[in-house]
């Protein structure tokens, strides 16, 4: 079954993939500051209500064309949307591998901020395709593998 487009950008998308299921937060290209948190806001959104039909529901990022994240970023990703997303009952984030170096740089950040929290605890797995990204998080919410 084909993922389903729920938001495009020209910087992302956000697709619903029904047979993990479980959000996909996809990259083109660099978001500015202001776009970057706008499209981390929506996809916690998109989470709680889809998470209102869907449970359980895991999120996904496909971080192959994603920029840099600046430092400010971070920060608000670990200060911000991380206690919100660990809130709505994220426990569970795979990532799809970064081709540029600064995606990886960013990735890596991001994740050891997320293991160095104590106020949540949020499963993070890497890998360096989306099947392998969405068998990972269909065992982690289910069990048993897909197809």
């Amino acid at each position: 079954m084909p993922d389903s487009a729920l938001i495009t950008e020209t910087y992302g998308s956000m697709l619903l993939a029904p047979e993990v299921p479980c959000l996909i937060v996809q990259w083109h290209t660099f978001a500015n500051r202001q776009q970057f948190r706008s499209f981390m806001d929506r996809s916690l959104e998109l989470y709680i209500q889809e998470g209102q039909r869907t449970r359980p529901l895991g999120l996904l990022g496909d971080t192959r064309q994603v920029g840099a994240v600046t430092p400010d970023g971070q920060n608000w990703l670990r200060t911000n949307w991380n206690p919100r997303a660990y809130a709505a009952g994220i426990r569970h984030m795979g990532f799809v591998a970064s081709e540029s170096i600064f995606g990886q740089i960013s990735v890596q950040s991001y994740t050891d901020n997320t293991e160095a929290a104590n106020a949540y605890a949020i499963n993070i797995a890497h890998y360096n395709t989306l099947p392998e990204a969405k068998q990972w998080l269909h065992q982690a919410l289910h069990g048993p593998a897909i197809g």
